[in-house]
């Protein structure tokens, strides 16, 4: 099950023990020590992408260095033992994941492949002409643009979960669109515009009580939340590599085997198939039957190591320490003047989005950048959220395990500098 942490209220009033280690992760990762613009960099960019581990680079490095070669096709030892790697990757993200088996785990691209394939495959079948696909009024572009193709393919409709104020999914109203029509629900686990962590037990259970199948965007929970997808009784659930300190390119769907089976091929070519004659083609079994082509070993390899330095590490001291994080963030720019915290959700994960009253955020971004502090402005690839707020964009700081309260000091004065610059 997903960890839930609610914001401690006076946190930078109370004693911070961090759970684990922080200066010896910060030295896990060598581009820390780098500068930017003549000042130590920080790196508060983690939502958009997180930074590799020494222990991912070095994964990659030896597995082009010491077993490169195509998987599930030859019978020479290098592709023996690169199939292992890969099918050891698989497993890995089996256990992260907690499914029940490892043909639920489909190598992708990124968790946006992975929405789009069961769009296409699933979606494609399951839906006709005046059928539903409910999704939130917080989602990112890539939950929302792939079944905006499909009702466009099917005559079909999509349907948007109203969100309060605070960044919150309206539960009861979420639950009335659930209908007769409704084909299949998509929803963010964490917004990564807004920070909320979607109340997904509640989610799910009521729209398996209508029996709608869910539909959930990990990418911005697997590198903060411990995820259980037996617990949660998600039908599919989408990860992204690069979000969670591995290499970009490869991503993860989890998919129920029952749903997975019935689905048909979402591409086609080699490996995907059992036997190929110009009359018939015989699919091969998941979950290789959707994973055309060759795939994306050294990516699967550094994916590995990151679960395992995440798991050496443990997700529950992740999540605390970087909700420690957020809600010392949260305070300190809260006490700055015209400075004004968009998503206030009850439940949040490390991101903390702004604006600063009179000036744009991509002045804000342009002047933090010069101090060397690296924040994502934008409209961070969910511009219905910000039209839901009433703004153009946000400044977006994010957190992650390496990210420490003397960087968070640095923001704040980063703010300052930035208001100095404009009064």
């Amino acid at each position: 099950m997903s960890t839930v942490v609610r914001l401690p209220e006076d946190a930078a009033a109370r004693p911070f023990s961090p759970p684990f280690n922080v200066q010896k992760i910060r030295a896990d990762f060598p581009i820390l020590e780098e500068m930017a613009r003549g000042h130590h960099l920080v790196y508060l960019d983690n939502a958009a992408t997180s930074q590799k581990p020494r222990a991912v680079i070095d994964a990659i490095v030896g597995y082009y260095e010491h077993g490169n070669a195509n998987i599930h096709r030859g019978v020479h030892y290098l592709s023996e033992k690169a199939t292992q790697d890969f099918e050891s990757a698989r497993q890995a993200v089996q256990r992260f994941l907690r499914a029940k088996q490892a043909s639920e785990i489909i190598f992708v691209r990124s968790a946006t492949e992975a929405i789009n394939l069961v769009a296409q495959t699933y979606g494609r079948v399951h839906l006709g002409e005046g059928d539903e696909v409910v999704i939130s009024a917080m989602e990112h572009h890539s939950n929302i643009v792939p079944w905006q193709l499909l009702c466009e393919q099917k005559r079909a409709r999509l349907v948007i979960a109203p969100i309060n104020d605070a960044g919150e999914l309206i539960l009861h109203e979420f639950e009335h669109l659930l209908g007769a029509r409704t084909r299949i629900v998509a929803v963010g686990h964490v917004s990564n515009a807004l920070g909320t962590i979607n109340p997904l037990p509640e989610i799910i259970a009521m729209a398996h009580k209508k029996h709608i199948p869910v539909l959930v965007d990990g990418a911005q929970a697997a590198p903060h939340l411990s995820i259980d997808v037996q617990a949660l009784d998600a039908d599919f659930y989408a990860i992204s590599g690069h979000k969670m300190y591995g290499p970009t390119g490869i991503g993860v769907l989890y998919g129920k085997i029952a749903l997975l089976d019935e689905m048909p091929p979402y591409q086609g070519g080699g490996d995907m198939i059992s036997s190929v004659t110009f009359e018939k083609t015989v699919y091969n079994k998941v979950p290789h039957k959707f994973e055309a082509g060759t795939p994306d070993m050294s990516g699967a390899v550094g994916l590995h190591a990151a679960i395992d330095y995440l798991d050496g590490i443990g997700m529950d001291n992740i999540a605390r320490y970087e909700h420690e994080l957020l809600a010392y963030a949260s305070e300190e720019l809260s006490a700055i003047s015209g400075v004004r915290l968009i998503g206030t959700a009850r439940q949040k994960a490390s991101v903390l989005s702004f604006i600063i009253e009179g000036i744009h955020p991509h002045d804000v971004g342009t002047i933090l950048d010069q101090e060397g502090i690296a924040v994502r402005t934008g409209h961070h690839c969910a511009q219905p959220v910000m039209e839901r707020f009433g703004i153009d964009a946000t400044a977006r700081a994010s957190f992650a395990l390496y990210n420490t309260r003397e960087e968070i000091d640095a923001l704040v004065g980063g703010i300052q500098k930035v208001k100095e610059v404009f009064a």
